[in-house]
């Protein structure tokens, strides 16, 4: 099982989506800036997501997002196994001997490993997610703000008297001799 940053950000947007559909649709636009990633990749995530009917869509102004269930009727492994392409063998790319070998050597351990996994993500709820993060302080009526980089202020320039031996125009530069402009 490969869980890959797609998985990951489908979960956070989930919970982030959990956390603020109390009055309206939440759209992607606010979603995609308090998590940072793509617009465009959020879209495609949440068409992935409303074709396993995880969420719904409004459309329309005031539009967006809804979950379709209730928050702790969805767990975390639905949400991954919505976005992310789990039925590709991870032993395709070898040779069909090297293959057979591999999966005769270690395929209890890794079917084993991946049952776990999935048992595991089964059993965590995106209620429990949204709890958590209400125990961290999140706000969950918190507006969606573009984090704009803080403006560096440049360095305050100096007067032109107090730079001494300085010429104050091209003029008075061509006047200095060669060797002494160097």
């Amino acid at each position: 099982m490969r869980i890959t940053t797609r998985g990951q950000l489908a979960v956070s947007a989930m919970t982030d989506l959990a956390l603020r559909q109390k009055m309206r649709p939440v759209a992607l636009s606010t979603i995609s800036v308090r998590q940072g990633s793509s617009l465009s990749y959020l879209e495609q995530l949440f068409s992935a997501l409303r074709r396993a009917g995880l969420v719904d869509s409004t459309r329309g102004p005031g539009g967006g997002y809804t979950l379709a269930r209730k928050a702790d009727q969805i767990s975390v492994a639905e949400i991954i196994l919505a976005v992310e392409n789990l039925k590709a063998d991870e032993l395709q790319n070898m040779g069909t001997g090297q293959a057979a070998q591999v999966k005769s050597m270690t395929g209890d351990l890794w079917s084993s490993f991946n049952s776990r996994v999935m048992e595991y993500l089964q059993s965590v709820s995106l209620q429990s997610l949204v709890a958590q993060q209400l125990e961290k302080g999140v706000a969950a009526d918190e507006p969606a703000r573009a984090v704009a980089p803080k403006p560096k202020l440049a360095p305050k320039p100096q007067p032109l008297m107090a730079r001494v031996g300085v010429p104050n125009s091209v003029f008075a530069l061509g006047s200095i001799p060669l060797l002494q402009r160097r």
